[in-house]
Order: C-alpha cells, then sequence, then structure tokens
C-alpha cells in the first residue's frame, strides 16, 4: 500500500482544495491529512482561522479522498510524520515549490509539488468578502 501526506490549514474549505486532495490521493492508496491546528496557525503564521481545528478535521473527514487526519503543531514535524506514518509521498502545492526537497535525503518518501487550482484560494475568498462589506 502506498500511502501519501500532504499539510494545509485547509480554512474556509473551496473546490481547490478538493483538487490537490483528488490528486493527492491519486498518488497512492491511503492518503493522510496533517491539518495546522489553531495554536500553530497562530503562533507560527501569525493567522487565525475562521473554522477552529476541530470543525475543519471534519470537514476533511467527511472527504471521501481522506483517509486520516492528524494534527500539525510544528513546522519540523514533517520527517518524523512520514518515518512514524511510513509515507511513501509527500504532497503539498506548488507555491511550496523547493521549501521541502531536503525530505527526500532525510526520509524514503518522494517530494512531490502539485499545481494549485489557479483561480481560487482562501486568500482570495477572505479578501472577496472583505471587499463586500457594507
Amino acid at each position: 500500500m502506498k500511502k501519501v501526506i500532504t499539510y494545509g490549514t485547509f480554512d474556509l474549505l473551496h473546490y481547490g482544495h478538493i483538487n490537490l486532495l483528488r490528486r493527492a490521493k491519486e498518488q497512492g492508496d491511503y492518503l493522510i491529512v496533517a491539518l495546522s491546528t489553531d495554536e500553530f496557525n497562530w503562533n507560527e503564521k501569525q493567522k487565525k482561522c475562521y473554522f477552529e481545528y476541530e470543525k475543519r478535521k471534519q470537514l476533511l473527514e467527511a472527504i471521501r479522498y481522506v483517509d486520516l487526519v492528524i494534527p500539525e503543531n510544528t513546522w519540523n514535524q514533517k520527517t518524523s510524520d512520514i518515518k512514524e506514518f511510513k509515507v511513501d509521498k509527500f504532497i503539498m502545492g506548488d507555491d511550496w515549490a523547493g521549501k521541502f526537497d531536503f525530505i527526500e535525503t532525510e526520509t524514503r518518501a518522494e517530494v512531490i509539488y502539485l499545481p494549485r487550482t489557479p483561480e481560487i484560494s482562501t486568500t482570495q475568498i477572505k479578501r472577496d468578502l472583505e471587499a463586500k462589506k457594507i
């Protein structure tokens, strides 16, 4: 069985997220999503989510491509997650291209950067909603 892992916040879940998860699942048999916790998002990214962690986790668990959701608590847990779950492929959007290449030397996982859906992002949704405020 080929295991795949990806990481993200997945706030304001949209079709770009679904596209990424579908294409990640196509890379293997079992998809693990490491979901950024609220604390990690705030402490490391200074980002506040619209939906709290448990709600975002419920949404991801309802998606047929996702087999397991685990918490992402630190930037540095990726190699230990890959080793613990015996992951074969590490998948991220191509906006992260090159940032995680070190994983191939520290683990047995192949690193793959998938193209993002260009016309949609959570950041864009938040900007559009803010612009529509009266």
